[in-house]
C-alpha cells in the first residue's frame, strides 16, 4: 500500500532527483513547455506551481524561497515579473500535462508540461468529432442555441398555457 507517499522516486537518489527536478522547473518557465516523461511531468508540476505561486505573493522572502529552487537569474525574473502577473486572477491550476504517447526507444509514457496560456476547452481540437461536441457544448455560452432542460421547457398549450401558469403562480402572493 502507498499510504502517507508524498512523492515519487523517479529511480534516482535524492540529490540527482532534486537536481533534475530543479533543472526541468526551470526550462520549464524559460520555455514555457517542456517534454518529457509523464512521471517526471507529474513531479515538475508540484513543485512549477508551487513557484509560480510565490511569484504570485511577490514579496522578498518569496523571492529568496524562489531563488532557492530555480537556478538562473533570469528566469527568476521572468517569473516574477511576467508569468505571476499572467496568473494573478487564477487560483491554480497554472501547468498542464499533455500525454504524447510511448517513445520509440523504451516505450515510456511520454507528456508535455506547460504552462497554461487559455482554458483547455477552448483549444482548437484536431479531431472533428471532438470540435463538433465541444461547438454543441459551448453553443449556449457564445449566443448560439441554449440546451434546454427539463425544467426551461414551455408548458403544454403554448403561450397562453405559460400565461395561465404565471397567473396561478402570482395569484397566491397577491
Amino acid at each position: 500500500m502507498r499510504h502517507r507517499v508524498a512523492i515519487s522516486k523517479l529511480g534516482k537518489r535524492p540529490a540527482h532527483r532534486r537536481a533534475m527536478l530543479r533543472n526541468m522547473v526551470t526550462s520549464l518557465l524559460r520555455h514555457e513547455r517542456i517534454r518529457t516523461t509523464a512521471p517526471k511531468a507529474k513531479e515538475a508540476r508540484r513543485h512549477a506551481e508551487r513557484m509560480i505561486t510565490l511569484g504570485k505573493r511577490g514579496d522578498l522572502h518569496a523571492r529568496r524561497l524562489a531563488a532557492r529552487f530555480i537556478n538562473d537569474e533570469t528566469v527568476l525574473k521572468k517569473l516574477f515579473d511576467e508569468i505571476a502577473g499572467r496568473f494573478q486572477e487564477r487560483r491554480g491550476g497554472y501547468t498542464r500535462i499533455l500525454r504524447t504517447g510511448p517513445r520509440h526507444g523504451d516505450a515510456s509514457e511520454m507528456a508535455i508540461l506547460e504552462l497554461v496560456t487559455q482554458s483547455p476547452g477552448r483549444q482548437k481540437p484536431k479531431n472533428r468529432k471532438t470540435r463538433e461536441r465541444l461547438a454543441e457544448f459551448h453553443a449556449g455560452e457564445e449566443g448560439g442555441k441554449p440546451k434546454r432542460s427539463r425544467k426551461t421547457k414551455p408548458a403544454e398549450g403554448g403561450a397562453d398555457g405559460a400565461a395561465e401558469a404565471e397567473g396561478e403562480q402570482a395569484s397566491p402572493a397577491t
